[in-house]
């Protein structure tokens, strides 16, 4: 855990406690760390989220990863053979998604408010690019792509919890796996009180490649003709280079 930390939630409680009367905050919220840098050994982390409310309510928290394109494909066997028979594709799937909150959020919560403010995975809303999906096609199809993303652990199937230490300050631990992909993520923070929302703050968090991975990885992105020739000069120098070897032997 960053060590600014339990400095900087005595900070977020002065700063509440000195705020004037008339205009006292509903939120302030901050992260231990705004970058997470991933290297060749990154095997995962996690970032502390902490802050301070005014007044009684439940906290949630959401983090969001950038939007990308997730196509589902359903499988099956034909003459012994896997073979794909039908797919969808979604256009603006969260790359990484996770809801963390003080208390059950049904508890706290309308699910029309849950549909507002995107709190759980079966309220994400996705799109599709194809046109005339079915209702029943979607609901089936959604379900596989909410099940892949929990099995590679970056849709967390568990609600996270959001402690308090005392009656305002608050934190809670956001873990994100090895395969977390790069981007700018969004952290939200919801103070809930009698079903309304009365404290609200968006806060961006960026994953980033560092190193010789990163540079490899923006070559081969910029570059992709270039690379993919780079690569199958190699493959072969390594494969010529095995041969003399053995031969030799």
């Amino acid at each position: 855990m960053n060590r600014r930390a339990p400095l900087a939630v005595l900070w977020l409680s002065s700063a509440l406690a000195l705020a004037p009367a008339t205009a006292k905050a509903q939120l302030v919220a901050d992260l231990s760390d705004h970058l997470i840098a991933i290297t060749t050994g990154f095997t995962g982390t996690d970032v502390l989220l902490f802050g301070a409310t005014e007044g009684v309510g439940d906290v949630v928290v959401v983090v969001r990863g950038p939007d990308t394109t997730e196509t589902v494909r359903r499988k099956e066997r034909i003459a012994g053979v896997w073979v794909n028979t039908d797919s969808v594709t979604f256009a603006n799937v969260p790359a990484f998604y996770s809801v963390a909150s003080s208390a059950e959020v049904v508890d706290f919560t309308t699910p029309g408010l849950r549909s507002r403010l995107k709190i759980g995975a079966d309220n994400l809303r996705l799109s599709v690019v194809e046109e005339n999906v079915g209702t029943d096609r979607l609901a089936v199809f959604e379900s596989a792509l909410i099940r892949n993303k929990t099995r590679q652990g970056l849709f967390p199937e568990r609600t996270g919890s959001v402690a308090f230490l005392g009656d305002r300050l608050f934190r809670t631990k956001v873990s994100f796996p090895a395969n977390v992909p790069i981007g700018t993520y969004l952290v939200e923070v919801f103070v809930i009180d009698d079903e309304q929302v009365i404290g609200a703050q968006t806060t961006p968090l960026v994953i980033s490649k560092i190193g010789v991975g990163a540079e490899i990885f923006d070559f081969a992105h910029n570059h992709s003709a270039l690379y993919g020739i780079i690569a199958i000069i190699v493959a072969v120098a390594a494969g010529w280079l095995a041969g003399a070897v053995f031969r030799k032997v």
